[in-house]
C-alpha cells in the first residue's frame, strides 16, 4: 500500500534496500554504468519530487537481494503534477542493479480515498527507458519532465471517465474481463464481487469509480471467500513489481476500451 506522506531515506531503504546499493551486482560488465538509485532519489527531491512508496522484488539468491528490481513512486506538491478531485499524479521509477531492469520512468495515479496506486498504460502516455549508460541522473530527470508535461492528458482522461455512466451489465462486463487477467476458474471470488464498494464515496457508477473499485480488489486483495473445505480465506495482494505493473496497465487498457465503446 502507498503511504499518503513522503518517505524518508531511512524508510525507503527499509522497504527497498537495493535502491541504496553502493555497487552493481558482481556479474555486471565494465560497460555497465553504475549510478545508485539513491542518487536519483536525491535529484528527484532537488526538483520537488518526494518518494511516497518503495518496494523491491523478492530474490531467491541471497547475494542478489541488495541489487534486485525496485519500484519507487514520487509525488510533487508543486505545479508539475496537478491533482484532480481525490486523485494525485505520480512519477513511477523502476530500476535494478543486477541487470534485470534499466531505469524505467512512467506516470501513475494515487487515489486518496483508498490509498490506491494506479499505473497509466503506455497507450495513453508511453513510459521512458533509460539504459545504464551515459548521464543517467540527467536522463531520468529529463524523462520526469517530459512525462510531467503529459499530466494534463491524464487528468483529462480521468474527467472523461468520470462523466461516463455504466449500466449494471456494463459494469459486470468490465469486472469479468478484469477478473480474467488475474484469476482462473478455481478462485472462489466471483467477478461480481470485484464491483463491491468498500466506502461510501465509491458507490458511483461512473467508469472512473467502477474501474477503481475493480482495480483495488484485484491489486490490494483482502476480499473474503471460502475454500472448498469451507476454510475462510482472503484474496492475496499483488506483491511482485512486474505483476503489479502488468496487471495495472492491462486494467487501464480495459477501461480505455470501455470508454471508447461508450463514446463511439
Amino acid at each position: 500500500m502507498i503511504a499518503n506522506r513522503p518517505l524518508s531515506n531511512e524508510e525507503v531503504q527499509a522497504k527497498a534496500p537495493s535502491a541504496f546499493a553502493i555497487q552493481p551486482y558482481q556479474d555486471r560488465s565494465s560497460r555497465y554504468a553504475f549510478v545508485p538509485t539513491s542518487q536519483v532519489i536525491s535529484a528527484m527531491r532537488d526538483n520537488g519530487f518526494e518518494p511516497y512508496s518503495a518496494q523491491q522484488s523478492r530474490c531467491r539468491l541471497a547475494d542478489k537481494s541488495l541489487f534486485t528490481k525496485h519500484m519507487l513512486r514520487f509525488r510533487s506538491q508543486g505545479e508539475q503534477l496537478a491533482a484532480v478531485g481525490d486523485t494525485a499524479l505520480e512519477v513511477i521509477l523502476v530500476n535494478s542493479h543486477d541487470g534485470t531492469s534499466a531505469y524505467n520512468v512512467s506516470l501513475g495515479m494515487f487515489r486518496l480515498a483508498c490509498l490506491n496506486g494506479l499505473i497509466v498504460a503506455d497507450s495513453l502516455v508511453e513510459s521512458i527507458h533509460v539504459r545504464h549508460t551515459g548521464n543517467i541522473v540527467a536522463e531520468v530527470m529529463d524523462a520526469t519532465r517530459k512525462l510531467s508535461e503529459r499530466a494534463p492528458l491524464v487528468l483529462e482522461t480521468v474527467n472523461q471517465w468520470k462523466a461516463i455512466e455504466l449500466t449494471e451489465p456494463e459494469q459486470l462486463i468490465l469486472a469479468e474481463e478484469s477478473y480474467a487477467l488475474r484469476y482462473d476458474d478455481k478462485q472462489t471470488v466471483t467477478p461480481a464481487e470485484l464491483l463491491i464498494s468498500e466506502r461510501g464515496q465509491d458507490d458511483s457508477n461512473d467508469l472512473w469509480t467502477v474501474f477503481n473499485r475493480v482495480q483495488e480488489h484485484l491489486v490490494q486483495g483482502g476480499q473474503r471467500y471460502r475454500q472448498d473445505n469451507r476454510r475462510r480465506m482472503r484474496t492475496r495482494s499483488i506483491k511482485g513489481i512486474d505483476q503489479n505493473i502488468k496487471l495495472n496497465r492491462a486494467l487501464w487498457n480495459l477501461a480505455e476500451k470501455m470508454a471508447a465503446l461508450k463514446t463511439a
